[in-house]
């Protein structure tokens, strides 16, 4: 036997469909909350030193917390090669809008402290911003449209089009239920931000991340609700005709695919995946009353779980399609039909039993290390060696 044949092709496509959501739900976890910081910075420090104090709670684990991004960018590469080319060239503009967002943070946290001056300082606090609001918004949005279908199609050589100029591309993206998934994924991760604000900073900066916190744990609460009535009632989901393949080529174009009813129709047959959602609006409401009552560790862990049941439920309400077309269901990618061959998978498998152990153990050990409260005076007494 073939070492890879040791698991079934449709078991490896199963495993790395659930790998990728655990990166991206990784990512959400841990760079979540310094975008929420980013977005939290203008309005919970007024003072030069609270800003600092902000800052200086991510200041340590920022560039760590990247590493889940990277990651979950090269699992799609190489797990999902389909989903690779058409998302990244059809979301184009929006992923070159994320990675500017992406590039002004390090840039910002590394040049703000250089000049003792309030303009240069504030310019680089807006940039902090910006590199935190906009991408959380714009993955919400991005899963929207995921919801809703993007408009490509495959031609007969599995070449993908994607319908429409630049102008579809960016502003085609923003529909009225991608806008909500994107003021939902801001709430939700600003929410986060606040709780590890509550965590890890001390004075007013955690007194107003509480109080603003608790504002978009309700909002957030509200738009995913709202979201999810739309997509019971307003949004078309897809389904396979006829026999499935499960361990076939990759080739979406030997698939049948139809519009159904709405996506939630899957609940009927999978009524277990319900889990995912409670689980998403328990942690929320459980994080609002936790900023209220100043709990520290148990805020934060409650809004790990709310964004645990958010992103599965939206997962699993799609499984097993990843990346639907709206103009040409044929070409819908899905587990079954847009994964890496069979031995490729394997050896990435492999690969990643080896090293995720090694990248979550550093990854508790910084934690560990860095545990505690950055203060006003920690600021004040290392003012040179700190952001």
């Amino acid at each position: 036997m073939i070492l890879h044949e040791l698991i079934d092709f449709e078991v490896l496509r199963v495993i790395w469909w659930l790998l990728l959501g655990v990166l991206l739900i990784g990512f959400a976890l841990t760079d979540g909350f310094d975008m929420g910081v980013g977005a939290l910075l203008p309005f919970v420090a007024r003072t030069d030193t609270e800003r600092r104090v902000a800052i200086n709670t991510v200041g340590p684990v920022w560039e760590g917390n990247q590493v889940w991004f990277i990651l979950g960018g090269g699992a799609i590469f190489a797990a999902w090669p389909p989903l690779y080319a058409v998302s990244f060239s059809g979301f184009y503009l929006a992923m070159f809008v994320v990675l500017t967002a992406f590039i002004l943070r390090p840039v910002a946290f590394k040049y703000r402290s250089k000049r003792d001056s309030a303009g240069w300082r504030a310019m680089w606090d807006w940039a902090l911003f910006i590199g935190g609001f906009v991408p959380a918004l714009i993955f919400g949005v991005a899963v929207g449209n995921v919801l809703l279908g993007v408009p490509f199609y495959l031609t007969d050589d599995l070449h993908s089009i994607y319908q429409g100029g630049l102008f579809a591309k960016f502003f085609g993206l923003l529909s009225p239920f991608a806008l909500l998934c994107g003021v939902v994924s801001a709430a939700m991760l600003i929410t986060h931000g606040a709780a590890w604000l509550s965590l890890k900073a001390a004075g007013p900066v955690a007194v107003r991340a509480r109080a603003i916190g608790s504002v978009t744990a309700i909002l957030a609460i509200l738009g995913y609700a709202g979201a999810g009535l739309w997509l019971a009632n307003g949004i078309e989901g897809y389904a396979f005709v006829g026999e499935v393949v499960r361990d076939g080529p990759s080739n979406p174009l030997t698939f049948t695919v139809e519009r159904t009813g709405s996506w939630l129709a899957v609940y009927a047959d999978r009524p277990w995946i319900a889990i995912a959602p409670v689980l998403g609006f328990v942690g929320l409401v459980l994080t609002f009353f936790g900023l209220r009552a100043e709990r520290e560790v148990a805020t934060l862990l409650w809004s790990k779980l709310a964004i645990f049941g958010v992103i599965s439920s939206v997962g699993l309400t799609m499984f097993p399609f990843i990346l639907p077309s709206s103009i040409d269901p044929a070409s819908s990618l899905a587990v079954w039909n847009a994964s890496s061959s069979h031995k490729t998978l394997f050896i990435m498998l492999v690969s990643t039993v080896i090293f995720m152990p090694i990248i979550l153990a550093y990854t508790a050990w910084v934690y560990r290390v860095l545990w505690g409260k950055v203060t006003a005076d920690d600021v004040t007494a290392n003012s040179d060696s700190v952001y």
